[in-house]
């Protein structure tokens, strides 16, 4: 479930480009916090503290605390902006919430077990789903949701409505939703085959483009194509 997380932020980070990129430079991170009606508020907080923050067992859907001088906000962390080649994070809106309240976030899939008959079989596991939209109170809110494997046979799929989510969690996505499927084995072409292929092709080629034989009589052109036909000549001068 979601863990709560205490972070201090600055109320007093002026505002605009050139002063975000001097924040950066010193370990901040810019933000915004707004919800509930409040009237938005520009922070800045710590970035190694947000870094950890956001990088614990709920991940991204940690419950945080913001001391905002003397008041304190909880809020949950949205629509972050990251750094193009650095990854690292260069801004962050801070929403509102509140305990009792239904949020909806997003949560990755894991992967669980070993699809032994499967891979016995050659088959491959395929998974179409790597995360999962919910609706839930913020500390209901699970860290992952695990998708047991072990019984992926060729064929085979594991839907959303497969899924066992924990108490308080629901989820909007079509219950026929397949998470992952047990895909069987492509075809290998043989490097030998690749090539009987391949001559077979421009042997094909060769015959089309070949002119007729002797008492063969020429392809006629299609009516319309406007290519040139052979007229009889006339008689006579």
């Amino acid at each position: 479930m979601a863990e709560e997380i205490t972070l201090t932020a600055d109320a007093t980070r002026p505002t605009g480009s050139r002063a975000a990129r001097r924040l950066r430079a010193a370990g901040k991170v810019p933000a915004v916090l707004y919800g509930h009606g409040a009237e938005a508020k520009s922070l800045a907080v710590d970035a190694r503290e947000l870094r950890n923050a956001l990088t614990g067992t709920a991940g991204l859907n940690a419950l945080i605390t913001l001391q905002v001088d003397s008041e304190s906000h909880l809020a949950m962390a949205r629509h972050l902006q990251r750094h193009p080649v650095k990854g690292s994070l260069d801004h962050v809106d801070f929403v509102i919430v509140r305990r009792d309240e239904i949020v909806t976030a997003d949560i990755p899939i894991q992967l669980v077990g070993e699809a032994t008959t499967l891979h016995n079989e050659d088959g491959v596991v395929d998974q179409q789903l790597f995360s999962l939209t919910i609706k839930a109170k913020p500390l209901d809110i699970p860290g992952a949701v695990e998708v047991d494997i072990s019984g992926l046979t060729i064929g085979d799929a594991i839907r959303i409505g497969d899924l066992k989510l924990p108490s308080g969690v629901e989820t909007d996505v079509d219950a026929e939703e397949p998470i992952v499927i047990g895909a069987a084995p492509q075809a290998v072409e043989l490097p030998e085959e690749a090539e009987a292929a391949e001559a077979a092709e421009g042997e094909e080629a060769a015959a089309e483009g070949a002119p007729p034989m002797e008492g063969e009589a020429p392809p006629q052109a299609e009516e319309g194509s406007g290519q040139p036909t052979d007229a009889p000549s006339g008689e006579g001068g």
